[in-house]
Protein backbone atom coordinates (compact mmCIF):
# COMPACT_ATOMS: atom_id res chain seq x y z
CA UNK A 1 0.00 0.00 0.00
CA UNK A 2 3.08 2.54 1.21
CA UNK A 3 4.67 1.63 -2.16
CA UNK A 4 2.06 2.33 -4.16
CA UNK A 5 1.47 5.83 -2.51
CA UNK A 6 5.12 6.37 -3.08
CA UNK A 7 4.77 5.75 -6.98
CA UNK A 8 1.52 8.21 -7.15
CA UNK A 9 3.66 10.92 -6.07
CA UNK A 10 6.72 10.50 -7.78
CA UNK A 11 4.31 10.31 -10.88
CA UNK A 12 3.01 13.92 -10.04
CA UNK A 13 4.11 16.79 -12.54
CA UNK A 14 7.45 18.52 -11.41
CA UNK A 15 5.46 21.58 -11.82
CA UNK A 16 3.12 20.55 -9.42
CA UNK A 17 5.64 19.63 -6.72
CA UNK A 18 7.92 22.55 -7.02
CA UNK A 19 4.59 24.83 -6.28
CA UNK A 20 3.95 22.66 -3.65
CA UNK A 21 7.69 23.32 -2.07
CA UNK A 22 7.62 27.51 -2.82
CA UNK A 23 4.81 29.24 -0.30
CA UNK A 24 3.21 32.12 -0.80
CA UNK A 25 5.75 33.19 2.01
CA UNK A 26 9.04 32.87 0.42
CA UNK A 27 7.49 34.60 -2.94
CA UNK A 28 6.48 37.70 -0.93
CA UNK A 29 10.23 38.17 0.72
CA UNK A 30 11.80 37.71 -2.65
CA UNK A 31 10.03 40.57 -3.97
CA UNK A 32 12.23 43.75 -4.42
CA UNK A 33 12.07 46.64 -2.01
CA UNK A 34 12.39 50.07 -3.44
CA UNK A 35 15.62 52.07 -2.01
CA UNK A 36 17.38 54.99 -2.41
CA UNK A 37 20.94 55.86 -2.44
CA UNK A 38 22.02 58.88 -0.63
CA UNK A 39 25.18 61.24 0.95
CA UNK A 40 25.86 63.63 2.96
CA UNK A 41 28.82 66.27 3.73
CA UNK A 42 29.83 68.32 6.83
CA UNK A 43 32.97 69.79 7.92
CA UNK A 44 34.54 71.08 11.02
CA UNK A 45 38.51 73.44 11.07
CA UNK A 46 40.94 72.01 13.98
CA UNK A 47 43.77 74.30 14.77
CA UNK A 48 47.26 73.50 13.26
CA UNK A 49 49.22 72.86 16.87
CA UNK A 50 51.46 70.42 15.38
CA UNK A 51 54.82 71.78 13.30
CA UNK A 52 56.27 69.58 10.97
CA UNK A 53 59.77 71.26 9.86
CA UNK A 54 62.67 69.95 7.59
CA UNK A 55 66.34 70.85 7.84
CA UNK A 56 69.66 69.61 5.73
CA UNK A 57 73.12 70.11 5.44
CA UNK A 58 74.93 69.57 2.01
CA UNK A 59 78.52 69.74 1.66
CA UNK A 60 80.89 69.13 -1.01
CA UNK A 61 84.35 67.17 -1.02
CA UNK A 62 87.49 65.35 -3.07
CA UNK A 63 87.28 62.17 -0.81
CA UNK A 64 83.60 60.75 0.33
CA UNK A 65 85.63 59.74 3.51
CA UNK A 66 86.11 63.30 5.07
CA UNK A 67 83.02 64.66 3.32
CA UNK A 68 81.16 62.19 5.17
CA UNK A 69 83.15 62.54 8.66
CA UNK A 70 81.96 66.25 8.11
CA UNK A 71 78.13 65.86 7.44
CA UNK A 72 78.04 63.57 9.78
CA UNK A 73 79.77 65.99 12.93
CA UNK A 74 77.27 68.85 11.92
CA UNK A 75 74.11 66.55 12.05
CA UNK A 76 75.21 65.22 15.36
CA UNK A 77 76.07 68.75 17.02
CA UNK A 78 72.33 69.56 15.84
CA UNK A 79 70.72 66.80 17.55
CA UNK A 80 72.31 67.32 20.38
CA UNK A 81 71.09 70.85 19.98
CA UNK A 82 67.74 69.40 19.57
CA UNK A 83 67.84 67.79 23.06
CA UNK A 84 68.46 70.42 24.85
CA UNK A 85 64.57 71.17 23.47
CA UNK A 86 62.45 68.56 25.39
CA UNK A 87 59.21 69.43 23.63
CA UNK A 88 60.93 69.18 19.81
CA UNK A 89 61.29 65.92 19.00
CA UNK A 90 63.70 64.98 16.46
CA UNK A 91 64.50 61.88 13.85
CA UNK A 92 66.82 61.77 10.88
CA UNK A 93 65.21 61.52 7.76
CA UNK A 94 67.48 60.56 4.67
CA UNK A 95 71.30 60.52 3.88
CA UNK A 96 72.60 60.75 0.29
CA UNK A 97 75.74 60.71 -1.59
CA UNK A 98 76.62 61.31 -4.85
CA UNK A 99 79.47 62.17 -7.91
CA UNK A 100 79.96 65.56 -8.86
CA UNK A 101 81.53 65.19 -12.68
CA UNK A 102 83.07 67.59 -14.60
CA UNK A 103 82.04 69.77 -17.67
CA UNK A 104 81.58 67.25 -20.06
CA UNK A 105 79.91 64.56 -17.51
CA UNK A 106 82.68 61.72 -17.78
CA UNK A 107 85.15 61.91 -15.14
CA UNK A 108 84.40 62.36 -11.06
CA UNK A 109 85.53 65.73 -9.69
CA UNK A 110 84.44 65.22 -6.76
CA UNK A 111 81.37 64.31 -3.90
CA UNK A 112 78.46 65.84 -2.82
CA UNK A 113 76.56 64.40 0.81
CA UNK A 114 73.03 65.41 1.74
CA UNK A 115 71.70 65.04 5.42
CA UNK A 116 68.38 65.92 6.33
CA UNK A 117 66.43 65.74 9.85
CA UNK A 118 63.08 66.40 10.78
CA UNK A 119 61.30 68.40 13.70
CA UNK A 120 57.85 67.91 14.93
CA UNK A 121 56.66 70.13 17.87
CA UNK A 122 53.48 71.32 19.46
CA UNK A 123 55.41 73.87 21.08
CA UNK A 124 55.73 76.19 18.87
CA UNK A 125 57.83 79.17 20.47
CA UNK A 126 60.32 76.67 21.08
CA UNK A 127 60.46 75.19 17.92
CA UNK A 128 60.50 78.76 16.19
CA UNK A 129 63.47 79.43 18.54
CA UNK A 130 65.54 76.12 17.79
CA UNK A 131 64.91 76.69 14.21
CA UNK A 132 66.66 80.29 14.26
CA UNK A 133 69.37 78.59 15.87
CA UNK A 134 70.26 75.17 13.76
CA UNK A 135 70.07 77.89 11.11
CA UNK A 136 73.81 78.70 11.55
CA UNK A 137 74.40 75.67 10.26
CA UNK A 138 71.67 73.68 8.54
CA UNK A 139 69.48 75.01 5.73
CA UNK A 140 65.32 74.93 6.26
CA UNK A 141 64.02 73.49 3.29
CA UNK A 142 60.50 72.54 3.97
CA UNK A 143 57.60 74.17 7.25
CA UNK A 144 54.09 72.64 7.77
CA UNK A 145 51.08 73.35 10.36
CA UNK A 146 48.51 70.52 11.07
CA UNK A 147 46.76 69.35 13.30
CA UNK A 148 48.24 66.82 15.77
CA UNK A 149 46.75 63.25 15.27
CA UNK A 150 44.90 63.61 18.60
CA UNK A 151 43.03 66.82 17.52
CA UNK A 152 42.06 65.61 14.09
CA UNK A 153 40.00 62.50 15.64
CA UNK A 154 38.37 64.56 18.00
CA UNK A 155 37.07 67.24 15.17
CA UNK A 156 36.62 64.03 12.58
CA UNK A 157 34.23 62.59 15.47
CA UNK A 158 32.21 66.16 15.78
CA UNK A 159 32.24 66.60 11.82
CA UNK A 160 30.98 62.60 11.50
CA UNK A 161 28.43 63.60 14.15
CA UNK A 162 26.76 66.24 11.62
CA UNK A 163 27.22 64.67 8.61
CA UNK A 164 25.17 61.85 10.11
CA UNK A 165 22.46 64.30 11.05
CA UNK A 166 22.51 65.61 8.01
CA UNK A 167 22.10 62.18 5.84
CA UNK A 168 19.34 61.30 8.61
CA UNK A 169 17.35 64.40 7.67
CA UNK A 170 17.91 64.07 3.86
CA UNK A 171 16.49 60.40 4.17
CA UNK A 172 13.43 61.72 6.30
CA UNK A 173 12.95 64.32 3.19
CA UNK A 174 13.00 61.71 0.69
CA UNK A 175 10.82 59.54 2.56
CA UNK A 176 8.27 61.93 3.91
CA UNK A 177 7.80 63.10 -0.30
CA UNK A 178 7.41 59.80 -1.37
CA UNK A 179 5.04 59.16 1.54
CA UNK A 180 6.30 56.12 2.84
CA UNK A 181 8.68 54.94 6.05
CA UNK A 182 12.14 54.00 5.60
CA UNK A 183 14.93 52.26 7.50
CA UNK A 184 18.70 52.51 6.74
CA UNK A 185 19.95 49.49 5.06
CA UNK A 186 23.47 50.56 4.81
CA UNK A 187 25.97 53.54 5.85
CA UNK A 188 29.53 54.49 5.23
CA UNK A 189 31.47 56.96 6.77
CA UNK A 190 34.50 58.42 4.80
CA UNK A 191 37.09 61.09 6.10
CA UNK A 192 39.04 63.59 4.34
CA UNK A 193 40.80 66.24 5.28
CA UNK A 194 44.84 64.24 5.29
CA UNK A 195 47.62 65.96 6.65
CA UNK A 196 49.13 67.95 3.99
CA UNK A 197 53.05 66.77 3.68
CA UNK A 198 55.63 69.34 4.83
CA UNK A 199 55.84 72.02 1.77
CA UNK A 200 59.15 73.04 0.49
CA UNK A 201 59.80 76.90 1.26
CA UNK A 202 60.11 79.15 -1.73
CA UNK A 203 63.64 79.88 -1.07
CA UNK A 204 66.13 78.00 1.35
CA UNK A 205 67.11 80.12 4.23
CA UNK A 206 70.78 78.42 5.61
CA UNK A 207 73.68 79.26 7.64
CA UNK A 208 72.40 82.47 9.10
CA UNK A 209 74.66 84.88 10.88
CA UNK A 210 72.46 85.66 13.80
CA UNK A 211 70.13 83.01 15.66
CA UNK A 212 66.79 85.44 15.13
CA UNK A 213 63.45 83.00 15.77
CA UNK A 214 61.57 81.54 12.58
CA UNK A 215 58.23 83.17 12.17
CA UNK A 216 55.15 80.41 12.37
CA UNK A 217 51.56 80.91 11.90
CA UNK A 218 49.55 78.28 12.78
CA UNK A 219 46.49 78.84 11.09
CA UNK A 220 43.28 76.24 10.80
CA UNK A 221 42.81 72.75 8.60
CA UNK A 222 39.65 72.37 7.71
CA UNK A 223 38.27 68.35 8.21
CA UNK A 224 35.77 66.82 6.09
CA UNK A 225 33.71 63.99 6.88
CA UNK A 226 31.07 62.09 4.18
CA UNK A 227 28.39 60.08 4.99
CA UNK A 228 26.97 57.83 1.96
CA UNK A 229 24.08 54.78 2.60
CA UNK A 230 21.18 53.42 1.81
CA UNK A 231 17.45 53.56 2.93
CA UNK A 232 14.69 51.33 2.28
CA UNK A 233 11.56 52.06 1.43
CA UNK A 234 8.41 50.37 2.93
CA UNK A 235 5.37 49.45 1.46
Amino acid sequence: MAYRAIRRFLALPLALVMFAASPSATAHAERAVPTVDLSADASRTAPNDLAIANLYFEADGADPAPLATQVNAVIAAALEQVRLYPTVKARSSGTSTFPVYGKEGRKIEGWRMRSEIQLESRDLPALSELLGKLQGKLALSGLAMQPAPETRRSVADLAAGDAIRAFQARAEAVAATLGKPYRIRHLSIGYGGESPPVRPLMKTTAFAAEAAPVPIEAGESEIAVTVSGTIELSE
